[in-house]
């Protein structure tokens, strides 16, 4: 008889970090796609280095501290040691950031600029370039710079996190001693300046037909400070200027006797501009001195250093995406559908009334979730608005809503999230408007992020009778991340859940005890136990014979007492299946513990985003969607729904997102037991499957005819299939 496998074994998790990596590995992917657009991958590009600065503005930071304290194993189920996983971090970096400079340079870069978009390097500037560099230099990026020697006077100066900068070695007059000076780039600036290049096409590198006219020229705008350094060290010689960016770690923790959590969150948000540095990206090719200078001042360990090729900051790319024109380099433009049944009704509450209503975005319009509660703001016979907010857009409709809500005196009640990571500065000044205009605003707990995505809108109806009329999503309150994020969403008016609402609202805001929920799994309190509770059941069933299997798609898993259910039900002989977009720490495929588990990450156009959760349950099929993912923060540190979809249509329309999701055959990775992934390729005979494409063609948004593309660069395969 075999004998039982110790489920804490470390050997059968994956860290959570290196996960990450591969995660931004598969990102990286869809710029190096040959099939994707070219301004896509160009995007994508942006993408992850968005994805890098915050991976190490979070994580690296605490993998450091944990190797200055010379812990000997770390804190995750897999008890990787803290300075084993740092070296593993860099070198993988290192690796990723390799392929991504390649695939700018030899790719992406000389594909658009053979059709007319160039990125030019000071060496390639015409005279008329040159002469319209100087007059901007002059007019707008001199009168913003600010030129920082340091010498015993002047210290090496603070630099903000991710901030942009030259450092420049000078010399005086007869003095063979160097002297050093940062230049910071200007952040308010535009990341490349436009050249006037348009019309001014030149002789091809190779044969000698013509390249097309340039229609868009661009200089990295460190290479425009670079030419005048003159100016800004006037009766220095400037010898070297090379550019380098720091990124400071700016993760934090609050204490559990915080008196205000407003002043404490803001004095967060400006301790993180000067969070203590973990990286340093540089030119590469700086000179020694230069990077002992460098790393001297930020007292950065050489192996913190990152030599790129340049141009760094690659985020700024979204500026050269945003180019006009160009429908035959970018994704096909679709337009969200409409929702059926709002489509020709004068107001919701008789829609909700009626039947629940399920939303699928992108694919399915934001717009019925910012009308609700415009509604609601709007109609003389609405009582009382309850809204979660966790992160919403710079000029959110739903906010201004609540504001008129407030102004006309009904009682609107706002839980805004001010620990949002990185959208804590917009949600602090949401929060002031709203008090404003009169809407209570709370702020959740101090150890706990509200991460729930509720409203509740009570209502006299037109019977005299009180209803209480509730949107549950999986997604945020954000009609710009509603466009590229897929979520769904729910309208309800069920009066269990209507009941569940307004105990959740009561709990947020009295930080009363949260009382036992009829339909509603909330989380710290019961979610992660009534999880495992579901997935045990599954094991049950299969072992007693009865119907059973586990479909689910989540952002992240990670919490190990989850995992082990999954081993446990894998064990059993229950058919797993995963999409799970990002971290995974659960390795499928192990001999004796996983082999019943297959998990899949889908990366394409749109970020996917939304939590189904399918358990078999016998026979009588469960379908849950919510906010929570499979990660110890969302199941133990954070406020989450996860809520029921119960009538029939919706839920078989949940179980069919759910498998189109897992037969992915062009987008979806297979995880492998190592912890690599691999693409999923179709089944021989059979027609590749793209889910996000069957998405848009069940909405009824065609996609749009294939643009007739020019000889250089061929037409991509994708372009070609939509």
């Amino acid at each position: 008889m075999q004998a039982p496998v110790n489920l804490d074994d470390p050997t059968l998790y994956t860290n959570r970090d290196l996960s990450w990596l591969e995660f931004n590995r598969r990102v990286l992917e869809e710029a190096q796609d040959p099939t994707v657009p070219m301004l896509e991958r160009l995007k994508f590009l942006a993408i992850f280095s968005s994805n890098l600065d915050e991976f190490y503005m979070v994580r690296v930071g605490g993998i450091q501290q944990k190797v200055q304290a010379n812990l000997p194993v770390g804190s995750g189920a897999d008890q990787m040691p803290p300075r084993a996983q740092l070296e593993q971090v860099r070198a993988t970096t290192r690796e990723l950031v390799a392929e991504q400079y390649r695939v700018l340079h030899q790719e992406v870069l000389p594909a658009l600029a053979a059709r007319g978009i160039v990125v030019r390097a000071p060496d390639q500037l015409s005279d008329t370039d040159r002469a319209h560099i100087r007059d901007l230099f002059t007019r707008e990026i001199f009168p913003v710079l600010t030129p920082l020697s340091t010498d015993p006077a002047h210290p090496f100066p603070h630099l903000h996190n991710k901030s942009l900068n030259l450092a420049v070695r000078l010399h005086r007059p007869k003095d063979a001693d160097p002297v050093y000076a940062v230049v910071q780039v200007p952040s308010v600036l535009p990341r490349f300046v436009a050249l006037p290049g348009a019309g001014n096409g030149k002789a091809a590198a190779t044969g000698g037909d013509p390249a097309p006219p340039v229609q868009h020229a661009f200089l990295p705008l460190e290479d425009a400070i670079r030419l005048h350094l003159a100016e800004l060290f006037p009766g220095l010689e400037s010898v070297l200027a090379v550019a380098f960016r720091v990124t400071r770690d700016s993760e934090y923790e609050l204490d559990d006797e915080v008196d205000d959590l407003l002043e404490e969150i803001e004095a967060h948000v400006r301790a993180r501009r000067r969070g203590h540095p973990v990286r340093l990206e540089i030119d590469a090719g700086a000179p020694p001195d230069m990077l002992t200078f460098l790393t001297d001042g930020l007292n950065l360990n050489p192996d913190d250093v990152c030599p790129t090729p340049g141009p760094l900051d690659l985020t700024g790319l979204f500026q050269i995406h945003g180019v006009p024109g160009f429908a035959d380099l970018r994704d096909p433009p679709f337009t969200p559908a409409a929702v059926p049944a709002f489509a020709q009704a004068t107001n919701p509450w008789s829609v909700i009334r009626g039947r629940d209503v399920l939303v699928f975005h992108p694919f399915e319009s934001f717009a019925p979730v910012v009308e609700f509660i415009e509604a609601a703001a709007a109609d003389d016979r609405v009582l009382a608005i309850k809204q979660t907010l966790y992160r919403t857009s710079s000029d959110s409709p739903i906010v201004r809503a609540l504001q008129r809500a407030a102004d006309r005196g009904k009682q609107v009640t706002a839980v805004v999230e001010l620990k949002a990571r990185m959208d804590e500065e917009r949600n602090i000044l949401w929060a002031r408007e709203l008090e404003k205009s009169g809407v209570h605003v709370v702020f959740g707990f101090v150890g706990l992020k509200t991460h729930c995505k509720v409203s509740l809108v009570v209502r006299r109806d037109e019977d005299h009778s009180i209803r209480r009329y509730v949107h549950l999503g999986s997604g945020n309150y954000n009609p710009q991340t509603a466009r590229v994020y897929t979520d769904l969403g729910l309208f309800t008016c069920n009066p269990e859940i209507a009941e569940d609402a307004t105990l959740l609202f009561n709990h947020l805001t009295a930080s009363t005890t949260l009382p036992p929920m009829r339909k509603l799994l909330v989380a710290p309190l019961r979610l992660q136990t009534q999880m495992i509770e579901k997935i045990d059941r599954e094991a049950a069933n299969q072992k007693a014979g009865k119907p059973a299997g586990l479909m689910v798609k989540v952002n992240g898993i990670l919490e190990p007492a989850v995992v082990k259910a999954l081993y446990r039900a894998s064990q059993a002989g229950v058919r797993i299946e995963i999409a799970c977009r990002g971290i995974c720490s659960l390795r499928p495929g192990l001999p004796g513990v996983s082999e019943n588990v297959r998990v899949i990450s889908v990366v394409d156009r749109f970020l996917e985003h939304s939590r189904i959760f399918y358990f078999e349950n016998g026979g009588e099929q469960e379908v849950f969607v919510g906010s929570a993912d499979w990660m110890d923060r969302n199941l133990s540190r954070r406020v989450e729904v996860v809520f029921p979809i119960e009538q029939a249509d919706l839920k078989q329309r949940v179980i069919d997102i759910l498998r189109t999701t897992l037969a992915d055959t062009t987008k979806a990775r297979e995880l492998l037991p190592d912890g690599r992934y691999r693409r999923v390729a179709p089944p021989e005979g059979q027609p590749a499957a793209r889910s996000q494409l069957r998405f848009l063609e069940q909405a009824n948004v065609p996609p749009a005819s294939p643009p007739t593309a020019p000889a250089t660069p061929k037409p991509t395969r994708r372009t070609k299939r939509r």
